[in-house]
Parts: C-alpha cells; sequence; structure tokens
C-alpha cells in the first residue's frame, strides 16, 4: 500500500507538471499573437515596439474588463498587433510563392527559446536583413527590423533559398518610387496562387479573432498576476 506522504508527493508533481504545461502552452499563444520583434527579451524592454505593446497589455491588466478604457485599449493593442501580423502575411506570401505552402508557418515561428548561438549563418542573416530593411518596404517602417525575422532568415540560408526570398521581396516590396511595378508582379503570381488564397480568404477571421481573445483572457491573468 502507498503510504500517504508519498500519495500527497506524487499527486504535488502531477499537479505541477500539468501547471507547467498550461504556462507554456499559454506563453507559445501569446508569443504567436503578439509576435515579438525581439522575441528573446522576455521583458519586452528592449525595443521601442516591444515596450509600447507590453505597456498597453499592462495598462488593460490593470483596467476593468469591459470598461471604455479596457475597449479603448484592446483597439490600440490589436491596431499594433495588426501591423506585425500584415509584415508575417508578406514574408508568408513570399515563402508560399517560392513553393513552401506547407512550411511557411513552420518557418516563420520564433519562439522565446530560441537563441542567438543556435544561427548557423548569423552573419549572412544580418546582411540579408539589413537588405530587406534598406532596399525593400517589407517591414513597412524605418525602425529598426524585428530581430525574429533574423531567424527566419538564417532557416532559408539553410534551405539555400534567403537569396531568392530577398530578389522576391525586392520585386513585391520595393522602395515606394517603384511600388506600381511590383503590384503587377505581386498580380501575376496571385493569379499562379489563385487557389491558395482563395483558401485562405475563406478561412473565418473569427479563429483569428478567437486566438487574439484567449490570448488577451491569459495575458490578462499574468499580469495580473505580477501586480498583486
Amino acid at each position: 500500500m502507498v503510504s500517504h506522504p508519498l500519495c500527497f508527493l506524487l499527486l504535488f508533481y502531477h499537479s505541477e507538471t500539468l501547471l507547467y504545461f498550461d504556462r507554456t502552452a499559454k506563453r507559445r499563444r501569446a508569443e504567436e499573437t503578439n509576435l515579438w520583434s525581439e522575441p528573446l527579451d522576455k521583458s519586452h524592454m528592449e525595443r521601442d515596439d516591444d515596450r509600447e505593446l507590453f505597456n498597453l497589455l499592462h495598462r488593460r491588466a490593470k483596467t476593468k474588463r469591459g470598461s471604455e478604457g479596457y475597449r479603448r485599449l484592446s483597439f490600440d493593442i490589436h491596431a499594433l498587433r495588426q501591423m506585425r501580423r500584415d509584415v508575417l502575411g508578406r514574408w508568408k506570401m513570399i515563402l508560399e510563392s517560392l513553393g513552401f505552402q506547407a512550411e511557411a508557418d513552420s518557418l516563420l515561428t520564433v519562439s522565446s527559446n530560441a537563441s542567438y548561438s543556435s544561427l548557423r549563418h548569423p552573419t549572412n542573416a544580418r546582411a540579408f536583413l539589413h537588405t530587406l530593411h534598406q532596399e525593400t518596404s517589407i517591414f513597412d517602417t524605418k525602425d529598426a527590423p524585428p530581430e525574429r525575422y533574423l531567424f527566419v532568415l538564417d532557416r532559408l540560408i539553410i534551405l539555400d533559398v534567403a537569396e531568392d526570398f530577398v530578389n522576391k521581396a525586392k520585386r513585391y516590396y520595393p522602395m515606394e518610387e517603384e511600388e506600381e511595378a511590383a503590384l503587377a508582379d505581386r498580380e501575376v503570381d496571385a493569379e499562379s496562387s489563385a487557389p491558395i488564397l482563395m483558401e485562405q480568404m475563406l478561412t473565418p477571421t473569427s479563429v483569428e479573432d478567437t486566438e487574439e481573445l484567449a490570448a488577451e483572457l491569459d495575458e490578462d491573468v499574468f499580469m495580473s498576476k505580477s501586480l498583486e
């Protein structure tokens, strides 16, 4: 017969394991929703854009749910997240045009568990990131490019398609003066990718909204606990 202390110990470790997996799942969902520019910075204070989003989340956690202030903060948070999703969408579209329809999401996933020491080609990846920032409008901002895409480019270098990706980005998202020609290029490729795009268009946007709401609830709980 199992002694009472041992039963208690087993129950304790079982409970702790469940809590660990629950926290891990919530953190992963929040990371996928927020798309932190510097995913390795768990404080989200190193970059201005991450700090802005984190501060809005922090303020919302202290605001009464359902109030006008809460809704206003949620609107601002959604707007910042949408800008990040737009950038991610551009990267995904180029990857799919290169034939990575099935692998695009995994190639673009960068979590807080990543490390700079894991990069196989950091110098070349940094050079490609600089080129994308300086010679294309894929990021749609003059601020420093998100570090998360350094890890994506490292993966593309390993797959020997990084240069092809950059060339496509220059065609699809050039600087403003060349935008009309790029639009024509995107329309031509869109015709060949029509089945893929149609499937994406038919996917209910409520799925994305549901995921963001779930992340919102997770973040409010985490933030509230940190303030106690």
